[in-house]
């Protein structure tokens, strides 16, 4: 099976800046005061996620050695 090659005219790519269109986009839509709230609120949950992990996680980070244990008189074995 072999193929046909035809040149392809591409004379149309360098004409193309000269057929912009004149129709503009419409506004955009303003984002109503509900949105806006509901926006800030997903926002704010999601830092506080992420705040209250690293409050509630960075005591297991910690690698301190643990302070002298006290031992019990029954433990001493006297």
């Amino acid at each position: 099976m072999s193929r046909r090659r035809e040149p392809v005219p591409f004379a149309f790519l360098a004409e193309a800046d000269s057929f912009r269109s004149n129709v503009t986009p419409p506004p955009r839509r303003r984002a109503s005061a509900g949105e806006m709230a509901g926006r800030w609120l997903l926002g704010l949950t999601i830092v506080a996620g992420l705040v209250g992990s690293l409050v509630i996680g960075m005591p297991a980070m910690s690698h301190q050695a643990p302070a002298a244990t006290q031992q019990s008189v029954a433990s001493n074995g006297r």
